[in-house]
């Protein structure tokens, strides 16, 4: 956008002399036109924007967004013209083209684009995001998007197989190779890195079959592919992850290792379980470029992180970290091994799966099915000399046992439980027959964490809140006074959400003397709670609470991922 853009929404007093040199300087930086910097900064809105050129310069505004454009009609300006100027064609007219443009008062374009097609150009104003989304939308190749992989793909090629009936493996293969299903099944697996996905979700039912991806916690419904395409998607999901496509009865467990452009490589831990109306496929993406070691970038508090550094850096004991599946608890650990990975220390861990690859680290793969499990593991390592010792899992009373007599046999050893919180972790050791002197004397600290959706800072707004539902959140009196709560306006970065990215809260309980006490005594959750309090824990809700203040997540969020003290 021209600097004139600039001047006239000074003029109209939109935005102030500061504000449209913070956003020169931006477009300087990170390229792009300045009134796209300006939104993106928040010193306009792009409603305003667009309002502001259709007043300007006589021209109706449009939203693309509720637009159906003909693929035809996208063919007449190539990619490389429609990102250069910004533009997106609307319709055809006769000899007149309609055209959705971000700046109207570009000349050079509207000269270039009637030189190009042999049209007239009828401008009308859209935001600079919603060209963005639509250029990235209908420009997706052919051969990539959903769309263009389903057209190749003749329908009566195959034929929907009842449950009951045998499946011929030969005729499935065949469907399999097909250059259609193939496409298909890379555009699942890229699509959902390039949204950012944590898990694939490919389920039949009785008269649908759908694809879903989990982005930022939250399960989103991508694409509905026919009912015909079922066995074949999932038997070339079964072959990349070398599973046998002939068992359609049990459950089984592989890994798909992708080479992506710039030799990215991409892992994917595949789980094939039988369902009433065919086989449910999930698959968790595993991306090591994306794997945060550095703890201080968690979400970690101050204190919390100072208790938690000390704890593993203590010589022997046991770390317990808790919360359910997909809390980040794997990342967690992994940074805790980070920390501790030496030349001078031994390090072993019993993982089921081992979801990354550690340098320095003696990673060993569970396999239940010859009897390697978590207690035999932990008994192997023993014998070879370890510093330290991660246990992917405690689930029973052997592996419960063994870890914590390695703990008091000089051994740091990390591990996860499947907890509400940090207090009710120490009943569920006690449950599974372990003795209160054991863990009183055994254990450095408890964590429990959650993942809450951090806000979008491309579309961050400051929201007025009620006192009354503060002081509700727990916050005291007179902090809900003072305290200021943000939100996620919804934009093209963040899908129209509100949230992009997450955060760790945290609950850390170090066993201090007081706590020690109370498990002896055979103190109740509720009671261990309090003390842990009393000695300076912050309960995963008071977490959740400072991170709200913060401006980092919202009251939403916390009440979603957090249950009140």
């Amino acid at each position: 956008m021209t600097d004139r853009i600039g001047e006239l929404l000074l003029r109209e007093r939109l935005i102030t002399p500061e504000q449209l040199k913070k956003a020169i300087e931006e477009q300087k930086k990170s390229g792009g036109r300045l009134g796209f910097n300006l939104t993106k900064l928040g010193f306009i809105t792009e409603k305003d924007l667009t309002a502001f050129l259709s007043r300007q310069y006589g021209i109706p505004t449009i939203d693309l967004s509720s637009q159906e454009i003909d693929h035809e009609i996208i063919k007449l300006i190539p990619e490389d013209v429609a990102q250069k100027y910004q533009v997106i064609p609307i319709s055809r007219t006769g000899s007149t083209l309609v055209m959705a443009m971000a700046d109207p008062s570009n000349i050079f374009a509207i000269d270039d684009i009637k030189f190009l097609t042999g049209y007239n150009v009828e401008p009308l104003v859209a935001s600079d995001a919603a060209i963005k989304a639509a250029i990235e939308k209908l420009y997706e190749t052919p051969e990539m998007g959903l769309e263009g992989v389903l057209t190749e793909f003749d329908e009566g090629e195959m034929e929907v197989i009842k449950e009951e009936e045998e499946v011929d493996i030969t005729d499935l293969k065949k469907a399999v190779e097909d250059a259609p299903v193939v496409k298909l099944v890379n555009l699942i697996l890229t699509d959902a890195i390039k949204r950012g996905a944590s898990d694939i979700h490919i389920e039949p039912y009785e008269k649908h079959f759908r694809v879903r991806y989990r982005i930022d916690g939250i399960l989103l419904e991508v694409m509905k592919p026919p009912m015909k395409l079922k066995n074949a998607i999932v038997s070339r999901i079964k072959i990349m992850s070398n599973l046998d496509i002939a068992e359609r009865r049990l459950p089984q467990d592989g890994r798909i290792k992708l080479k992506l452009s710039k030799n990215k490589e991409m892992d994917y831990r595949v789980s094939v379980l039988p369902t009433l109306f065919g086989e449910k496929v999930v698959l968790r993406l595993l991306d090591k470029s994306n794997l945060q070691l550095d703890m201080t970038k968690l979400g970690f508090e101050e204190k919390a992180l100072k208790d938690f550094m000390t704890a593993i850096h203590k010589p022997w004991g046991i770390v317990l970290v808790t919360g359910p599946t997909g809390s980040g608890k794997t990342t967690t650990l992994y940074s805790a091994l980070s920390e501790l990975n030496k030349i001078s220390e031994n390090i072993s861990t019993a993982e089921d799966p081992v979801e990354f690859n550690l340098m320095g680290i003696n990673q060993v793969q569970m396999h239940e099915d010859i009897g390697l499990n978590f207690a035999a593991s932990l008994r192997s390592f023993l014998r070879q000399d370890p510093d330290i010792i991660m246990v992917g899992e405690i689930r029973d009373y052997e592996t419960a046992e063994i870890a914590i007599k390695a703990a008091l046999t000089g051994h740091m050893v990390l591990s996860t439980l499947h907890t509400n919180d940090a207090p009710s972790t120490v009943n569920r050791l006690l449950n599974m027959g372990i003795e209160p002197f054991l863990v009183s004397s055994s254990c450095n600290l408890i964590l429990a964490q959650r993942l809450a959706r951090k806000i979008c800072k491309e579309c961050k707004v400051k929201l007025p809140i009620a006192e009354k539902v503060l002081i509700d959140l727990g916050v005291a009196p007179q902090e809900a006074k003072k305290m200021e709560c943000s939100k996620g306006s919804g934009c093209a970065v963040c899908g129209g959400t509100g949230y992009k990215g997450r955060i760790a809260l945290y609950e850390v309980m170090p066993f201090t003397e007081s706590i020690k006490e109370f498990v002896l005594n055979g103190a109740s959750t509720a009671e261990i709670k309090r003390a842990a309090i009393k000695d300076g824990m912050k309960s995963l809700r008071m977490s959740g609470v400072t991170k709200v203040a913060e401006g980092v997540t919202t009251i939403e969020e916390i009440l979603r991922v957090t249950m009140a003290d």
